[in-house]
């Protein structure tokens, strides 16, 4: 949980590239950018902050290059002006910026090499969109370290959580060093919800769904959520507190939670730790997943919300655990086709079936073992759904990019 400014995968382009140019010491005369084909889908159709509407991974490498700050990693961009926005279509047309695609058992994989005449500087990212693994200026390595992929192998450490462990600390940790940070998620996840749906951004999701429904609890959960990622989607200059390393997932973790706890009049400290369980089961189904997968990451998020909603409503550990299950049992199979407009709808869609699971949970209904992927218990049915996404889902992923690639 970090705050990020704009979708993570071009931002974290856009922090390689503002870290080659700073060890280069000089603003480049041309880049190259090798991206794994996941980077690649999640950033073509996204629209980078503060780079005057554009798209894309050449955008996000100059916005980053020319007037990123690479100590702000994923808030790389904040400091961007107007001014400076203004001039990045001119430096589209004057720095040449190529595009590979990268071979790499790694979904999350970034090399950026930048040029100044004869001087070359190149960053590489690998597994995490800060996890810089590389540095290196003129053939001289100046940093390097192994990288571990936690994401593809749980630790130890993950592999003996169990679902209750997870629920028993919600219930009953103490939260106090966690205040700050979920006080960030709830003033900035709620704040550009505010943003989307007062504004035109993207396909106005959020925005349809408040106007054209009746505006009861469920809608409203519905709409906040899809419209945070209406803004975000759109280049909205607002930060997000991100989950898993994906804002559409840290919005959909906690506005309807934030929303359902309003509605509610709950008490400050049930809202912590319902946020503080919606995140970790988050959290804890992608150990298994891995961070860029042709599923869909807003499924778990989504299942995430559904338990924290079920903790809001007093619900028992089995109602909350029955509450997820549900909600994996009849969302997994949601592709994930990179980040833009649409992923609004996505989540809106979600949200709605984590209400449905959550309102089934409550009424003791669940799906069972044998439903389809669903097997005995929660923990079970998260490495059933982490063997489906991180291995079944593969020959879809490249699917889904050559679709995507396709003129």
């Amino acid at each position: 949980m970090v705050l990020a400014l704009g979708c993570t995968e071009p931002i974290a382009i856009a922090y390689a590239a503002a870290l080659a140019a700073k060890h280069l010491g000089h603003l480049p005369d041309r880049i190259i950018a090798e991206c794994s084909g996941n980077m690649i889908k999640n950033v073509k159709s996204v629209i980078v902050p503060n780079s005057d509407g554009m798209k894309g991974i050449d955008t996000a490498c100059l916005v980053g290059a020319f007037y990123g700050d690479a100590d702000k990693k994923l808030e790389v961009l904040s400091q961007v002006t107007k001014e400076q926005a203004k001039q990045c279509r001119k430096l589209r047309e004057t720095i040449p910026c190529e595009i590979k695609l990268l071979e790499s058992p790694h979904t999350l994989h970034i090399l950026i090499s930048t040029f100044y005449g004869d001087n070359k500087v190149s960053v590489e990212i690998q597994d995490s969109h800060t996890n810089v693994v590389k540095i290196s200026k003129d053939g001289e390595i100046l940093q390097s370290k192994n990288s571990e992929t936690l994401t593809e192998h749980p630790t130890n450490l993950l592999e003996n959580i169990t679902i209750k462990d997870i629920i028993n600390f919600s219930r009953f940790c103490d939260y106090s060093p966690l205040i700050d940070l979920l006080e960030l998620e709830i003033e900035c996840n709620s704040r550009i919800a505010n943003e989307g749906i007062n504004n035109n951004y993207g396909a106005n999701v959020g925005k349809i769904i408040l106007n054209t429904s009746n505006g009861d609890l469920k809608n409203r959960a519905k709409a906040f959520a899809a419209a945070g990622s209406d803004a975000r989607m759109s280049g909205c200059d607002l930060p997000v507190m991100i989950n898993s390393g994906s804002g559409n997932q840290g919005l959909t973790v906690s506005l309807p939670i934030i929303v359902y706890a309003d509605q509610l009049k709950t008490s400050q400290s049930q809202l912590y730790r319902a946020l503080i369980l919606s995140n970790l089961i988050a959290l804890y189904e992608k150990s298994y997943i891995g961070k860029l997968s042709a599923y869909c990451g807003v499924v778990c998020a989504a299942s995430g919300s559904a338990a924290g909603i079920t903790f809001l409503m007093n619900g028992n550990d089995e109602q909350i655990e029955n509450a997820v299950i549900n909600t994996l049992g009849t969302l997994s199979g949601m592709v994930c086709d990179g980040a833009k407009a649409s992923c609004a709808a996505k989540i809106a869609a979600s949200v709605d079936a984590a209400i449905t699971s959550h309102e089934m949970a409550m009424l003791n209904n669940a799906l069972h073992d044998g439903d389809g992927i669903v097997k005995q218990g929660l923990d079970k049915t998260v490495k059933a759904v982490g063997k489906l996404a991180n291995h079944g889902m593969r020959i879809t992923d490249k699917e889904i990019l050559n679709i995507m690639l396709e003129k």
